[in-house]
């Protein structure tokens, strides 16, 4: 009951917020144009005793003006196969290029097309991860609604060039709002349609975060899975900013 309340609190909290959330280039949107390092923990509860914690750095640069690479390690420790297991999940790397900037009218935007690698490391008969590498090409859009709110929604499908089948096409929305001149929150919701197994896993997550100093901030968030398809019951973690 306790997390059937935390679901539906976060869902209404994403409704009545979504109005009026978001960030000016903050790295938590994904298509700022920023260079920043993150660390972070992110601990989901899977049901039935099982759970799963992801440590993992990521991080930007812009290689051009109008390129950005985003870079990601995952190291996990899961218990899903019945005894704990530790192991690096995952590398990826993403190439984003930013073909236009304008406005609608007094709206700015910019528009993004990118593509993404992931390298698995092969883990998963052992709970950690999936046996496939991925290409996955995905487009996106920031508007600038306010000057304190950034919507951004993407759209991605990601495909096996190796290993394990993968199918899945992801929708993607995240509002980035400014609360003050040092601390934002974050909402983000994605809906994927795995096209092998007729399943729409769903996920919401709400974040907040400070700078302590303008190159050093933190962040907590808190995320629930959505329907009856969803991949974790809920989840919480901690990341430590390092902006340049």
């Amino acid at each position: 009951m306790l997390f059937q309340l935390f679901r539906l609190s976060l869902c209404l909290t994403l409704v009545l917020l979504i109005s009026q959330v978001a960030a000016n280039e903050n790295p938590s949107n994904p298509l700022s144009k920023v260079k920043n390092t993150d660390i972070r923990t992110q601990y989901f509860d899977l049901g039935d005793g099982k759970e799963r914690t992801d440590h993992f750095i990521q991080g930007a640069f812009m290689a051009a003006e109008k390129i950005k690479i985003r870079y990601e390690a995952h190291y996990w420790d899961t218990n899903i196969t019945g005894h704990t297991e530790r192991d690096w999940e995952s590398i990826r790397l993403r190439g984003i290029y930013f073909p236009k900037e304008s406005k609608w009218g007094n709206t700015p935007y910019r528009t993004a097309l990118g593509l993404e690698w992931v390298k698995s490391f092969s883990s998963g008969p052992r709970g950690i991860g999936t046996d496939a590498d991925l290409l996955s090409p995905f487009i996106g859009v920031a508007i600038k609604v306010r000057e304190n709110l950034v919507l951004t929604p993407m759209l991605q499908h990601f495909a096996e060039y190796s290993g394990e089948d993968q199918d899945i096409t992801a929708a993607r929305l995240v509002g980035i709002w400014k609360l003050s001149a040092n601390s934002w929150s974050k909402l983000e919701t994605r809906i994927s349609y795995d096209w092998d197994k007729d399943r729409v896993p769903a996920t919401a997550e709400i974040q907040f975060g400070h700078m302590l100093t303008p190159k050093f901030g933190i962040y907590l968030d808190a995320s629930s899975g959505v329907g009856k398809d969803r991949v974790y019951n809920w989840g919480a973690g901690l990341g430590l900013r390092f902006d340049y």
